[in-house]
């Protein structure tokens, strides 16, 4: 594997993880904003939008990581993508609550992107040798 290839790889096992990290406190600080915590909402949406810039890093990486690969490039490229989706089905701020039902779909996207993160997490570390050899 080149370097450039390493690197990206690399890259893209550590924002793959961060993505995940970055969900768990999404989630956290949502809940915490549920139990009446008024700032925590800001800190949702704060570290929501630094988790959407870190999944569009994730499929840059893996443009340059797996070139030629067209299904890892794929699944990849489905983390922004349902990422985007999910930050478009969030409540407005405006005060309009607009339609439950439907900004429900924010949160249950939210898990979508936590699996897919973890898979390419997962993948990475296999592909850059982290993971203990199984025993037979």
């Amino acid at each position: 594997m080149s370097s450039a290839r390493q690197i990206a790889s690399w890259v893209n096992f550590v924002t793959a993880a961060a993505v995940v990290l970055g969900v768990f406190l999404q989630v956290y600080f949502i809940a915490s904003y549920a139990s009446g915590a008024e700032d925590a909402l800001s800190a949702h949406k704060d570290v929501g939008g630094v988790v959407h810039l870190v999944e569009v890093v994730v499929f840059l990486a893996a443009i340059v990581a797996f070139w030629g690969a067209w299904k890892e490039i794929g699944l990849n490229f489905s983390l922004p993508l349902i990422g985007t989706i999910q930050l478009a089905l969030a409540p407005s701020t405006d005060g309009d609550p607009g339609n439950g039902w439907v900004h429900g779909f924010h949160g249950l996207l939210a898990l979508f992107v936590l699996i897919i993160a973890a898979v390419i997490a997962h993948r990475g570390m296999r592909a850059l040798g982290l993971r203990r050899p199984t025993e037979a």
